[in-house]
């Protein structure tokens, strides 16, 4: 009897580890974001909980090549001065104009044009209020934004 006992225990405990293990997986913020030929994004904030996994993905909507109308998303360190680090970027375009070497970014997507996306899967950083922007030359003044972790 108890070792009947014993292997129902051990089957509630695996099982439960199982159906844990794969709520845990699921557990995923989508986010999309669209990009098109005028500059913009079309959000100014994206709102995320904080230890859950985050899978960001970037569309252009528009048509013009990523040599022209290019876009991305960068999100960057608390702190980091936004014009400063857009200048470096824009000379770094063999590396998608994103400073090589640089302490100053979290995460980034490719770079797209017109009719391409992209994808991302990170986790978030701690709570806080972070910047958001497109580091293609000049696209900083308009494509930027608040990433909020809560």
């Amino acid at each position: 009897m108890k070792t009947m006992r014993f292997k129902y225990v051990i089957l509630f405990f695996v099982s439960l580890f199982l159906f844990t293990d794969c709520s845990v997986k699921n557990d995923v913020t989508k986010i999309v974001i669209t990009s098109d030929d005028y500059m913009k994004f079309n959000t100014r904030e994206i709102i995320v909980q904080s230890g859950k996994i985050v899978k960001l993905t970037l569309k252009h909507i528009g048509q013009l090549d990523v040599q022209v109308m290019g876009h991305n998303f960068v999100l960057l360190k608390k702190k980091v001065n936004l014009i400063e680090f857009a200048n470096k970027a824009a000379t770094a375009r063999d590396n998608q104009y994103i400073p090589v070497g640089s302490d100053e970014v979290i995460v980034y997507t490719d770079m797209i044009g017109g009719g391409q996306e992209t994808t991302i899967e990170f986790l978030p950083p701690e709570p806080g209020v972070y910047d958001f922007v497109c580091s293609f030359p000049g696209h900083y003044a308009m494509m930027k934004g608040k990433f909020i972790v809560e």
